[in-house]
This record gives C-alpha cells, sequence and structure tokens, in this order.
C-alpha cells in the first residue's frame, strides 16, 4: 500500500495545518521523492528556504514560460544562487518566438486560444516535469488567499494519481511572507507577471489539473 493511502490526513492538517516548517520535516520525514515547483513570483523565496533547509538537493522545479519579466529571470538567478537550488527548468516544445511567429501575440483570456495557449506552455511543461522526477510529494507555495478555489484547500491532500500536495504556507499572510524574508536576508521579486493567469485571483489551471 502507498504512503498516500495510509495518511490521516485530517490528523496532520489539524496538527501541523498552521506550522509551516513542522508541516516541510513531517513530509520530507515520508522518505519518498519530493519535488518543489516555482515560477519565481513574490514569495516564493520562501518556500525554496523552507524546504532546501531540510533537504538541501531537493529537486526545484521551474516551468518557465518564456514570458516572465528580466526582473524575474534575475530573481531565479539569484534565489537559486544564495540557496544552491536543484533548479530543474522546464520549457515548451516551442519557443516564444516561435508560437508568435505562428499565432501572434498572447491570446486574451477570452479568446477561445487561451486554453490552448495554457496547455502549451504551462500544462504540457509540468506533466512532463512529473513523469521525469517521478514525485510522491509535491510542495508548493499556494495562499488561501489567492484564488477562491485556494481558499477551500488544506495544506496536505492527496491527487487523484495519489500525488501528496503540501502547500505549507496556505494560511500564510503577505505580511508573514515578508517578514521571513527580512529573517533569513532572502530577496524578493515583485515585477512577476503569469500570462496563463492574466488576473491574479485566476486559475491558469494547473493546480485545477493537479
Amino acid at each position: 500500500m502507498s504512503t498516500a493511502h495510509t495518511l490521516d490526513l485530517a490528523h496532520v492538517n489539524a496538527t501541523l495545518g498552521r506550522d509551516a516548517p513542522g508541516l516541510v520535516a513531517w513530509a520530507l520525514g515520508l522518505g519518498e521523492r519530493s519535488i518543489v515547483t516555482t515560477n519565481f513570483r513574490p514569495f516564493e523565496a520562501v518556500i525554496l528556504h523552507l524546504v532546501t533547509q531540510v533537504q538541501p538537493d531537493v529537486p526545484v522545479v521551474w516551468m518557465d514560460n518564456g514570458y516572465n519579466t528580466a526582473a524575474t529571470y534575475r530573481f531565479a538567478d539569484e534565489v537559486t544562487q544564495q540557496l544552491g537550488l536543484n533548479l530543474q527548468i522546464y520549457l515548451p516544445r516551442r519557443s516564444r518566438a516561435h508560437r508568435e511567429a505562428v499565432h501572434g501575440l498572447t491570446p486574451a483570456l477570452d479568446d477561445p486560444r487561451h486554453a490552448a495557449f495554457t496547455a502549451e506552455v504551462k500544462l504540457e511543461p509540468f506533466t512532463r516535469a512529473l513523469r521525469e522526477t517521478a514525485p510522491k510529494v509535491w510542495f508548493t507555495a499556494l495562499r488561501a488567499t489567492d484564488t477562491a478555489v485556494r481558499a477551500q484547500m488544506d495544506p496536505v491532500g492527496i491527487n487523484p494519481d495519489g500525488l501528496i500536495k503540501v502547500a505549507p504556507l496556505l494560511h500564510w499572510s503577505s505580511k508573514d511572507l515578508h517578514e521571513y524574508c527580512v529573517r533569513h536576508g532572502l530577496p524578493n521579486n515583485f515585477d512577476y507577471i503569469d500570462p496563463t493567469k492574466g488576473e491574479d485571483n485566476r486559475e491558469c489551471g494547473l493546480h485545477l489539473a493537479h
């Protein structure tokens, strides 16, 4: 029987759901293959620091859609160097230049082509990342204040495919995250955009599909 099927999620969420370091230690203590996903948005250094303090070589998976700001790319390099991240970058099958030459600029949210755009630049790379890294535990920096969907989540859940999804920062405020960055001397990045979401409170589809 897999680890996921033996977990008492209610107990874990009740006892560790608001204890981010404790939750990280518990999840890594399961002894299963783990990954952390990041998009290098604001405060992403917090989840990366929390997890790598316990397991420095944990794979850090970044689906680089090719549309990030210059500041985001610089931030990614700075955090990777400062924390010594085991960064694994997954790119779309086509470059941004190729895609735009054929299809034009990024389709608007109400454009029927937007779903295919999201699938190409984010969902397919993540599916490929899951296949190649084969994790049992997935750490994510989701927060309850992000979207209505995330507000209904628990810090630990199990996906239909058995993947244990861990969101240690689910109940953290921006103030909590800022203070953590200051306390640990972590850089931050506020010049960030995600063309697959378009709006801050909109799901891109990744956390609906997984």
